[in-house]
């Protein structure tokens, strides 16, 4: 992080730094004595958890700003889908056959990379959850293009370290979903969504929310691979039972190449946030 200082007094760096040099004592080895900003078991503390809201918030915000990104593309997708060349490991036999959104991710994310580097890598660059399966392909076809991609990784019990084709500076951690969802929308120029399982399902259907309640402008949403969609998630039923309305099957579109997708992103009219919810009028 850069850091433009137009304050007068010392900075933070410079006292933290010093204070790390005080003649030990047993004042100085309490934990009281510890600057407040530079005492993690301070900071982890259940009363804090508005301020580290806060910091998880405003941490990968300003870098990105400070990197001049200005719109993302989002690739939501199963961890577990795996590269057409490893798909014989792969646990089940319909896992082996999704392989091929794999690619298709990865082109997806070449495609869109090369357009972003039009625009220095400012606009429509990829973004992913950091992980393996789509996501991997995700940074990996933006690396294939030359560009850069961004990781929004978290941390779980399982769960590995970032693929190693994130950009490095731009591979961030969470510890709050919550906070991880908003970065994955706040900038979002579209949102792909390949498939995959619970984590999957979760992002695909807090963002159609966010959308369908008019909370978020519309933009972009593409599912990836029809036959996986409509065998998962029976649309036209929750139409047929007024669960949500017609117009809320319009809000989203099926492809299933890379060039599908592409084209429609290009294509697409912009739209501003609704402002009445379809089938909720009083």
């Amino acid at each position: 992080m850069t850091e433009d200082r137009h304050s007068r007094f010392r900075d933070a760096h410079s006292d933290r730094d010093r204070a790390e040099h005080v003649p030990s004592t047993p004042q100085t080895r309490s934990p009281a004595y510890t600057l407040a900003f530079a005492d993690e078991e301070f900071l982890c503390r259940e009363e804090l958890r508005p301020v580290r809201l806060q910091l998880e918030l405003l941490k990968p915000q300003l870098m990105l700003d400070e990197k001049g990104i200005e719109s993302t593309i989002v690739m939501f997708g199963g961890a577990r889908i795996p590269e057409p060349a490893k798909k014989d490991s792969a646990r089940t036999q319909t896992l082996a056959e999704l392989s091929a959104y794999y690619d298709e991710a990865r082109d997806f994310a070449r495609l869109m990379t090369e357009e972003s580097l039009k625009s220095g890598g400012r606009k429509n660059v990829i973004v992913t959850g950091g992980g393996p399966g789509v996501m991997e392909a995700g940074n990996r076809g933006a690396m294939d293009a030359g560009g850069h991609s961004i990781g929004l990784s978290i941390v779980l019990p399982h769960e590995q370290a970032p693929n190693g084709y994130v950009t490095p500076d731009l591979s961030f951690n969470f510890h709050y979903f919550a906070i991880r969802k908003m970065h994955f929308l706040m900038r979002a120029r579209a949102i792909t969504v390949f498939p995959g399982g619970f984590g999957t399902l979760d992002e695909l259907f807090e963002s159609l929310t966010l959308i369908q309640t008019g909370r978020m402008e519309r933009v972009p949403f593409l599912l990836f691979g029809k036959d996986f969609w409509e065998k998962v998630v029976n649309w036209e039923a929750l139409a047929d039972a007024g669960t949500i309305s017609e117009q809320d099957l319009d809000l989203f579109r099926f492809v299933d190449t890379a060039e599908e997708a592409v084209k429609l992103i290009e294509n697409w009219e912009p739209a501003p946030p609704r402002d009445s919810l379809p089938g909720r009028e009083r």
